[in-house]
């Protein structure tokens, strides 16, 4: 297939059309996007049309549609962003790719790892780049983690230890959203582990250096009975809202990841340990105390952890430590990508295919609690 998408002219923004008017695209898309003068809202699509003319006029975005396709089929735009439910991540960014956008989604793109990298195949095909709403690998601490790892802060990492867990869904009352209600509830379904084990599993590849080739892992259901947003009633819901899993890296290292939203703590709740032969770094993303990220660093001659500053330069204009951990990570976000566009160069972190190397670990582990068993990756495709 062979590409069609546009050159962007020097100096000209990059045009973007938002699919979906929900909470993230308010707290956290939109605002990103407001905030890099090198990119323009065009349009804003979604079924509710009454809220994407709020959203619209909120945000200074001139057009707004009831359906993808009236957006998509705009030849100004140039970027898609896909912040809509789960489940139809998948058909969204295919009809965007297929139309030689570039294309910012959030997790997962599909719940089968094979679906996210046939999506990378053709962004590639059509020679356009991607993202996936990996959020908090663009928070400045966790930028500056990557950064001192990179210059051999840590020597050769050894251990990862993976937390993302906060309060979310403890009370049953709650509406639960994002589910099949419709599933069967004689059988644990994936929750926690896909939506909040994603970005931790993410970070454990980008730290390490390399991926899990072999994982064993189980998942539980701590609150049987919940109410469900698609319903509005309490009712049965046996999903894994907590669950762990250890395994080894392919460079030898090994780590275990924990995500849960049954357990007390606040918002995001993620926490990414490494432990190397010189020197060892903890970073936590989660609001306390008025600040919503921390990094510390201990090192083999001074092993007491001391907390390290920050450099302004990993914070968008006008952010701090002290901003909503929503806007001030996602700013990041956005300006990756913009600034990935524009260079029009090979650089593209974060993209499907790092997504599809994460969806693989989620199936393997979930295989793993099925089957009761160490699962090896890459898994038959």
């Amino acid at each position: 297939m062979a590409p069609v998408r546009k050159t962007i002219a020097r100096g000209e923004p990059v045009k973007v059309g938002v699919l979906g008017a929900g909470a993230w695209a308010e707290f956290a898309h939109l605002p990103g996007f407001r905030r890099d003068p090198r990119c323009q809202l065009v349009a804003i699509a979604d079924p509710s049309v009454e809220r994407a003319q709020a959203f619209a006029t909120k945000f200074d975005i001139p057009h707004v549609y009831a359906s993808h396709e009236e957006l998509i089929a705009r030849a100004d735009i140039d970027l898609v962003d896909v912040c809509t439910p789960s489940a139809t991540h998948f058909e969204l960014s295919w009809a965007a790719l297929s139309a030689g956008k570039h294309v910012l989604c959030e997790k997962p793109v599909a719940y089968d790892f094979t679906e996210t990298r046939r999506a990378a195949e053709l962004a590639r095909a059509m020679g356009v780049k991607t993202k996936l709403g990996f959020t908090f690998r663009y928070s400045p601490a966790m930028q500056y983690m990557k950064e001192l790892i990179a210059a051999d802060y840590l020597g050769t990492p050894f251990i990862f230890n993976g937390y993302e867990q906060n309060s979310q869904w403890l009370d049953p009352t709650n509406p639960l959203r994002q589910v099949d209600h419709t599933a069967d509830q004689s059988v644990i379904q994936v929750s926690s582990l896909e939506g909040y084990g994603a970005p931790i599993m993410d970070l454990a590849h980008l730290f390490m250096g390399s991926r899990f080739r072999e994982v064993v892992g189980t998942m539980r259901n701590f609150i049987p009975e919940r109410v469900v947003r698609a319903t509005g009633t309490m009712m049965r819901m046996n999903i894994d809202d907590g669950d762990v899993f250890i395994g080894d890296f392919e460079s030898g290292a090994f780590g275990s990841i924990q995500t849960s939203f049954v357990t007390v703590g606040n918002y995001p709740g993620l926490e990414a340990r490494v432990y190397g032969s010189k020197g060892a770094l903890i970073c936590r993303l989660v609001e306390e105390n008025g600040i919503c990220e921390s990094l510390k660093g201990a090192t083999a001659d001074q092993v007491e952890f001391r907390e390290l500053e920050i450099p302004a330069r990993f914070y968008p204009p006008g952010g701090s430590k002290q901003e909503s951990w929503r806007s001030l990570f996602y700013a990041n976000l956005i300006s990756s990508f913009i600034s990935e566009i524009l260079d029009d160069g090979p650089g593209n972190e974060g993209n499907f295919e790092d997504g599809a190397h994460v969806q693989e670990l989620i199936n393997a582990v979930e295989l793993s609690c099925r089957e009761r068993r160490w699962v090896s990756i890459p898994l038959a495709r």
